[in-house]
This record gives C-alpha cells, sequence and structure tokens, in this order.
C-alpha cells in the first residue's frame, strides 16, 4: 500500500538510503551524516511517499507557506519511477502550503521532467556556490 504524508522528523538513514536509491545521491552528500541530519532538522516541510511502510520518495522543502516554498529534494527510488510518485510529492508539497508559489532548480537528468509534470520553466535562476 502505498501512502504519502509529512514527516518532520525523518530519519537520517533513510533520507540517505533513498537519496542514494534515487540518484540524487550522486549531488548530494550522502557520506556526511552531520549535514544530512541538519539539512532534516531545518527543513520546514518534508513529504514522504512508503510502500507497506519502505520510504520510497520524498519531497524536502522550505517554505514560508505564504509566498515561497523551495524543494531542495524531490527523489524517488529508482525502482519506482515513472509510476507518478514524484508528481504525487510535488501535489502533497503544494497542498501543504497551497498559497506558496513552489520553486526549484533542476538536476541536470530532471531538466525535462518537471515540464513534463505541469511545471513552468524560468529563465532567471542564480546561486552561489561556497
Amino acid at each position: 500500500m502505498l501512502t504519502y504524508q509529512i514527516e518532520n522528523d525523518l530519519p537520517v538513514q533513510e533520507f540517505r538510503e533513498v537519496l542514494i536509491r534515487s540518484t540524487l545521491g550522486e549531488r548530494r552528500p550522502v557520506d556526511a551524516a552531520e549535514t544530512l541530519a541538519a539539512m532534516l532538522a531545518n527543513a520546514t516541510l518534508i513529504v514522504t511517499a512508503r510502500e507497506n511502510g519502505r520510504l520510497i520518495g520524498v519531497c524536502r522543502a522550505l517554505t514560508d507557506f505564504a509566498y515561497c516554498t523551495y524543494v531542495s529534494e524531490l527523489a524517488v527510488d529508482a525502482g519506482y519511477q515513472h509510476q507518478g510518485i514524484g508528481k504525487a510529492l510535488i501535489q502533497q508539497t503544494k497542498q501543504a502550503a497551497p498559497k506558496a508559489r513552489l520553486i526549484l532548480l533542476a538536476a541536470p537528468k530532471a531538466r525535462e521532467y518537471y515540464a513534463k509534470i505541469g511545471m513552468t520553466r524560468h529563465e532567471y535562476a542564480f546561486y552561489l556556490d561556497e
């Protein structure tokens, strides 16, 4: 049975494992438990997908619940991709903060995915690295 829920107390090890199984672990500090713990502790909204209790997807976001929600990670276990789970996690995140605009930077492999699920591409995005 597939369930979606808000889990702002998601355990670090489960988060790490789903990042690795999703391939997002290639771009996340999966070998730095302290950093992963801080990422979870400082998120304001974590939506999960579980099948029979096993974590298969996560959407980790920072939001003010009024104006903007920034999705930092959308990760779905590679064995469960192409089943609508990522789209459902985005929808659940939007429902949790309905007044806020949902914003994210796409991973290179996922650029085309977000347009397919109804998100609008924006040509202006800027960031500063460390």
